[in-house]
């Protein structure tokens, strides 16, 4: 039973498939994590008993895996397989995309002009905190240690999180809202199709790091 005083955090954890809702409605599950579902649909305009419904209707139609009782080294290790890997992919092609957009189109006022290069810094800011999860915090983490360990590692990874969370919002105003104009091209829809994906995978990726890996592996 999903109730409006839990965390869109707990919800996510708990209801896997609650996280296509949330997207849907653009609720914050994973820098905002730590808020109340009523109070986030409070603020977004939403009913919260129309946004349990919806979730508890995807939760009969969507098998999701929940993580908040599986081995650590299990989760870290479909992070690192489902989302590290694919973002050092994807990543460049969407930068190789916004450029040749931009370098095409620059002259049409839609043009999302400065989205390559916001994007080149995302993924350079992102490549910095893979690899000190890979390197330093992971391996502590499997290597079982807890609390005060690991401690600020986490807090560290958090704080670039959040930043991660702003860095998104600034692509999606850039790119209007991933609503591409009437006269774009293949490749400047296939740009915006990648990064409302880019958004999502992101955000799923940050919530089972801030409200399922780390608050597991502090409390040991």
């Amino acid at each position: 039973m999903i109730h409006s005083n839990q965390t869109l955090g707990q919800v996510a954890t708990a209801h896997p498939a609650s996280t296509l809702v949330f997207l849907r409605h653009r609720l914050d599950f994973c820098c905002g994590g730590g808020q109340q579902l009523g109070d986030a649909c409070s603020k977004a305009g939403l009913d919260p008993m129309q946004v349990i419904l919806e979730i508890e209707a995807e939760g009969t139609t969507r098998a999701a895996e929940r993580w908040d009782n599986r081995p650590l080294p299990e989760l870290i290790d479909f992070i690192l397989r489902e989302y590290h890997q694919p973002l050092r992919t994807d990543l460049p092609a969407l930068i190789e995309a916004a450029r040749r957009v931009e370098r095409v189109h620059s002259k049409k006022a839609s043009c999302p002009v400065g989205l390559a290069a916001r994007l080149a810094h995302v993924a350079a800011e992102i490549e910095q905190h893979l690899m000190k999860e890979e390197q330093v915090l992971f391996p502590a983490i499997r290597a079982g240690q807890s609390g005060d360990h690991v401690h600020m590692p986490v807090r560290v990874m958090m704080q670039e999180h959040d930043d991660h969370g702003a860095n998104l919002l600034v692509l999606r105003d850039l790119a209007h809202d991933f609503v591409p104009p009437p006269e774009a091209c293949a490749t400047w829809r296939a740009l915006y199709a990648g990064l409302e994906t880019l958004e999502s995978e992101l955000m799923e990726h940050i919530h089972l790091e801030n409200n399922v890996l780390f608050p597991r592996a502090i409390s040991g």
